[in-house]
């Protein structure tokens, strides 16, 4: 682990060039424990902040899970933050939770995003522009959705509609797997021109690896918009404050769509590792650090973050 730390004189040497926000974070606040989700925008994010923190003095731990186990999990304080809260989609699972007042969100770290049913364009260009236009075209779609991970938001919904026998959907079937395992499907449909209806979501690079097309309707399952969503960081209530240093990154921690898919593109096309892709993003975008680092300092206090994260970066 890399700590990034210098000794207290130095710092007090540096004087008010590079004066600090906080003085660090309580000694409780060492440990960060991230849950996160097979999603690599969401894993992009979550290892991307852990490795700063890492080099910040902190120590992290991160645990995937689906997308309930891991509200859960930050609601009992077993993990501290989480990245992939999708709203609207996400309403209904996140609601008891804020309610009972054990979550609270952080920030938006994602604005203008998309997710519900996609197609190929060229059986948009066929006619199926609507959730209406499915079941004319069952037999070429088998009537099956390509969902991901079994109690995923987007699974659900789609298994609600086929429970409400909306859009004469009743007969249809929902075949789940993973991210990873539902684009090989979509893959091998493309390659071989098949019809084939799945769970599409923007950042993601299936937007530019993929000729494809986001159906209208599905307001009622999916919100608005095609799907329109707004990502958020959701924390333990109470932890921004208890722990202000860690609190402040991830209230600063904010991405653009574009931003996201160019830190996606690096895993999903040059098949780097997530933690990897975040730095060869910050690489690219060295201005992310500013507005991410402002005012964060390492764990003890002594130094700025920026200049921690620039060093270890070569910058």
């Amino acid at each position: 682990m890399k700590y990034g730390l210098i000794g207290a004189a130095t710092a007090t040497a540096l004087g008010l060039a590079t004066a600090t926000a906080h003085a660090g974070d309580p000694s409780e606040c060492r440990e960060v424990g991230f849950s996160n989700v097979n999603w690599t925008g969401v894993t992009v994010k979550t290892e991307t902040v852990a490795w700063m923190l890492e080099e910040l003095g902190y120590e992290t731990e991160v645990t995937t899970a689906s997308v309930p186990i891991s509200f859960q999990a930050v609601a009992s304080g077993e993990r501290d933050a989480f990245f992939g809260l999708w709203l609207p989609t996400q309403r209904s699972m996140i609601e008891p939770h804020f309610e009972r007042g054990d979550l609270e969100k952080v920030v938006a770290n994602l604005e203008g995003a998309k997710y519900t049913l996609a197609v190929p364009q060229y059986v948009y260009d066929a006619g199926v522009t609507h959730f209406e236009d499915l079941d004319e075209h069952a037999d070429k779609f088998e009537s099956r959705f390509y969902g991901i991970e079994a109690g995923n938001d987007g699974n659900e919904m789609i298994l609600d509609m086929i429970d409400d026998d909306a859009y004469n959907l009743g007969d249809w079937e929902l075949m789940e797997s993973s991210e990873a395992g539902m684009l090989t499907q979509v893959d091998r449909a493309i390659d071989r021109e098949e019809w084939v209806v799945y769970l599409g979501w923007a950042p993601h690079p299936m937007n530019t690896n993929y000729d494809m097309a986001y159906l209208h309707g599905g307001e009622d399952y999916f919100g608005p918009d095609q799907g329109g969503a707004t990502v958020y960081t959701l924390a333990t209530t109470g932890y921004v404050d208890k722990c202000p240093n860690v609190g402040r990154l991830l209230e600063q921690f904010t991405v653009s769509v574009e931003e996201q898919s160019i830190g996606q593109a690096y895993v999903t096309d040059e098949e780097m590792d997530y933690a990897e892709a975040g730095r060869a993003l910050i690489k690219d975008h060295p201005e992310l650090l500013e507005r991410w680092l402002d005012g964060v300092t390492t764990f003890d206090g002594e130094r700025e973050a920026l200049a921690v994260i620039r060093e270890s970066l070569d910058l």
